[in-house]
């Protein structure tokens, strides 16, 4: 009885780390789609560099010139805080995995008890740290979100300045 005790009892402690192995992996799947999804902008960003570096006529060039720039570092600096916080699940995701065979382990050698604990907490730290930076990420995604939207309606009231433009011209030529 006392060994099928002890032995429900170390179960039980694996499965807290196998309750956040599972949670590192699916902060894991959705961090690496957002990072897929700055690599896909950038690419569109390139295109677009290349499209305002041909010879043809485009309407504002400068201004798009420079909100691609502005872009472009928005996504740099997401980038950098995505992988940042990628290392750090995978980090937290190892620790985790570490606490559970330490478990095991203390539970056959009854020896370094404090390694589950340990490798707990160290986990739960860079869980934490992954989490602030991408909730730092979010915030820079929702900032190049709005930027783009303050271009498109700045490029809207041009066009529109310069239809307005060439109606008053039209009515004076009249």
């Amino acid at each position: 009885m006392q060994n099928t005790l002890h032995s429900l009892n170390v179960l039980s402690a694996m499965i807290t780390p196998a309750v956040l192995i599972s949670a590192c992996g699916t902060l894991v799947f959705s961090t690496s789609t957002r990072l897929a999804r700055i690599v896909d902008r950038v690419r569109d960003l390139s295109q677009t560099i290349e499209h305002l570096s041909k010879d043809e006529v485009i309407d504002f060039p400068d201004d798009r010139r420079a909100e691609v720039d502005r872009q472009i570092a928005i996504h740099v600096r997401r980038g950098r805080l995505i992988q940042r916080s990628l290392t750090s699940f995978y980090i937290s995701l190892s620790m985790f995995v570490a606490a559970s065979v330490a478990i095991g382990f203390v539970s056959v050698f009854n020896r370094a008890a404090w390694a589950p604990n340990t490798l707990g907490i160290v986990g739960t730290v860079f869980l934490f740290y992954g989490c602030v930076m991408l909730i730092a990420e979010t915030r820079l995604a929702l900032r190049s979100v709005n930027s783009e939207m303050e271009f498109t309606l700045m490029l809207r009231a041009k066009y529109q300045q310069r239809r307005d433009a060439a109606l008053a011209k039209m009515e004076k030529e009249i």
